[in-house]
């Protein structure tokens, strides 16, 4: 099969990222296409930054589509342009919020979102609810570092994740940890270990379930809500 990893934001390294944690963990008879807009922001953090990257997001949707793909990713916590992606193609298209808390629930019965900023947070608490997560989503908590901090590798970064998650597993009384950022998704072994407790990544989730999709053969429906645009 073939999967598209789309990254709404323009930061290739957080792309390149996503790519590298696919490549270790996907089926072998899949290959992996990972790519950008050049013209949205750095990264995503707020509506507006989400508002700003569709367009960029719809055109590599497209291109994906051209390349393809049989199904699509796309690699930002807040699911931005879901639905508009759903209209476009034909394969399904995953967002790795949604993916992550689906999955979750097969493993642990509650958990906690741990997310980079504060204005993020309503946000997923949204999306939980639009996902019916409610019942199993303890609480969304923010670690409060910057996106782009994830990028550098800054130790002070990491730490601030691991004491909001020691923090989560002591206050929220959660059985497992969601990581609410794209660019958290190379460090969910060192932080299982770390915490000894479950750390999940929906860059991760959302391949395998692409994976699993795929392979039973399903498709978006395209009857009313998801149906192509209409022709103006």
């Amino acid at each position: 099969m073939k999967l598209a990893i789309i990254n709404p934001n323009s930061t290739e390294s957080m792309t390149l990222k996503c790519k590298e944690v696919a490549l270790k963990f996907k089926n072998s008879d899949t290959e992996i296409w990972a790519s950008n807009p050049t013209n949205s922001p750095k990264s995503i953090e707020g509506h507006y930054d989400e508002v700003q990257s569709l367009m960029g997001l719809m055109q590599e949707i497209k291109r994906a589509e051209i390349w393809g793909a049989d199904a699509y990713i796309i690699a930002c916590f807040d699911d931005p342009g879901i639905e508009a992606a759903r209209e476009l193609v034909s394969g399904p298209v995953i967002g790795i919020c949604e993916a992550a808390m689906h999955m979750t629930t097969v493993v642990a019965s509650s958990f906690s979102v741990v997310t980079t900023l504060n204005r993020s947070v309503p946000i997923i608490e949204e999306l939980s609810h639009k996902y019916g997560m409610n019942k199993f989503c303890r609480k969304v908590r923010a670690a409060n570092i910057p996106v782009l901090s994830l990028e550098d590798c800054e130790n002070e970064a990491i730490d601030k994740i691991e004491k909001e998650i020691l923090t989560a597993i002591k206050e929220d009384n959660c059985e497992a940890i969601i990581l609410g950022c794209a660019g958290m998704a190379d460090l969910t072994i060192k932080l299982s270990q770390r915490c000894n407790i479950p750390v999940i990544d929906g860059v991760l989730c959302a391949v395998k379930m692409a994976e699993s999709l795929v392979g039973a053969k399903l498709l978006t429906s395209k009857v009313n809500s998801y149906a192509a645009p209409l022709e103006k």
